[in-house]
């Protein structure tokens, strides 16, 4: 049995063993060894369950780069180069990403290529219509989404196992001397002299150095602890000042399986085919009894599963309709009865896999019945917050993005050890009082 008695004393901190706390540790770890120090005997992870209980454990594992906002795009294409560092132990298939988009969307994904293209990362562009049916088909033979006019295949990207890849990065940590405690519930922050001076837990406080928070959907609660504000005047692109926005919105998230032989969904030519997305404004009909679904832009995604026995993916989610101050997150994720996804979801999602695919159609019966679906907390502008507050508290608010994003442990490493980043640097909280916010694409999705 791990000993889970709390240590008096920790130099770092980190609250939340998901992908940005894990990530955070052992990035650190190898840094603080590169300078001569004692690496991960100096850091304590805390995790109330234990790794991978929250957001990152359930997540689709999507890692893409299709970001309408440049500095999204870069930091994603650092993230992309971590996971190409270790396949293996990130349990990471690098199958590639494609985003299907309606001419609606076309602007916006040229975009998107022309600065992939800048930066180096690779990926095709095909637009038209007719050139994007023939691409498609070359792909799957059984193909017939109307209305596809621009088609981004990202070369790089693919999709990981949630769990495994948490345990591989766990194990990354523990190696380098990281302790990482779980059934260590964080109870209160003590503040002292402008900073955080120890992290009260069930089983003892801890004095630190340094506090990391990696809280994921938790993040509404320690930033009470840390008396940050629940609603910010924010100022957008334009100048206008929007006062007492909440700083934390609800949505949950909305994704399933389809048990069907994960081996059968192959290209043309008998591999695995990328992650696929598509953004439609086609209406969409039930494929089942040819009601209307809707008739306003939509969009899904999906990629075979090993792990999840089917074919896995999701649609844009859903914003909880009451207060963030009153979301109840524990029960987290299937557990919770009510942030489940339910038959909407199903019908939406597999009707959409019909849309697209001819050799899903009428396969709704073999949707699992299993509970799936959690919550995130996403930000006024839907991205991430990466900043420090009183002195030595370290924020990583990702805004549902936090999975893919396994290489922002490095960047946050070099900055606990005085060391800016440029790629983090869009993301501070001053952004909203400021104006520099990030652009908004006509996607469906929040996080596009």
């Amino acid at each position: 049995m791990p000993d889970l008695t709390a240590p008096a004393h920790a130099r770092y901190v980190v609250i939340g063993a998901g992908m940005h706390g894990l990530s955070t540790a052992w990035h650190l770890a190898m840094e603080l060894e590169a300078r001569g120090a004692a690496g991960g005997a100096d850091i304590v992870v805390l995790d109330k369950t234990g790794v991978g209980a929250g957001a990152s454990g359930i997540a689709c594992g999507t890692i893409r780069n299709n970001y309408f906002q440049p500095a999204m795009r870069e930091l994603m294409a650092h993230n992309v180069a971590v996971w190409e560092s270790d396949p293996d132990a990130f349990a990471y298939h690098p199958v590639g990403f494609l985003q299907a988009a309606p001419e609606a969307m076309h602007a916006d994904v040229v975009q998107i290529y022309t600065q992939q293209q800048a930066i180096g990362y690779d990926s095709v562009l095909v637009e038209g219509e007719q050139a994007c049916r023939a691409y498609m088909l070359a792909m799957f033979p059984d193909w017939q989404a109307p209305g596809i006019t621009t088609v981004l295949h990202e070369k790089q990207g693919g999709y990981a196992s949630n769990r495994s890849s948490l345990d591989g990065l766990a194990a990354k940590a523990t190696a380098r001397g990281v302790r990482i405690q779980p059934g260590t519930r964080v109870t209160g922050l003590r503040l002292s002299g402008g900073a955080v001076a120890a992290v009260e837990t069930d089983r003892g406080t801890i004095g630190c150095d340094h506090l990391v928070v990696a809280a994921g959907p938790w993040i509404r609660d320690f930033w009470a602890m840390l008396e940050l504000p629940g609603r910010i005047d924010v100022t957008d692109a334009a100048g206008t000042v929007h006062p007492g926005r909440p700083m934390w919105t609800y949505w949950a998230l909305q994704e399933g399986t389809l048990e069907v032989d994960p081996g059968t969904f192959t290209t043309s030519s008998g591999g695995f085919p990328p992650v696929v997305h598509v953004d439609s404004d086609a209406p969409l009909y039930d494929d089942a009894d040819g009601s209307l679904i809707t008739g306003e832009m939509w969009g899904i995604y999906f990629k075979p599963d090993f792990s999840f026995g089917g074919v896995q993916g999701g649609s844009a989610p859903r914003i909880v309709g009451h207060p963030a101050a009153e979301v109840a997150i524990d029960p987290y994720g299937p557990a919770s009865p009510e942030f489940v996804v339910g038959a909407d979801f199903t019908r939406m999602w597999t009707s959409g896999l019909a849309h697209c695919l001819k050799r899903f159609e009428r396969q709704r019966h073999l949707y699992s019945r299993k509970p799936s679906g959690g919550i995130g907390a996403f930000t006024p502008d839907s991205f991430p917050v990466f900043d420090t507050f009183h002195q030595n508290a370290y924020v990583i608010a990702d805004s549902n993005h936090g999975y893919k994003m396994i290489g922002v442990g490095a960047l946050v490493a070099r900055e606990l050890l005085g060391e800016r980043q440029p790629l983090l640097e869009p993301f501070r909280f001053s952004r909203y009082r400021t104006g520099h916010s990030h652009p908004v694409s006509n996607s469906p999705f929040p996080w596009s």
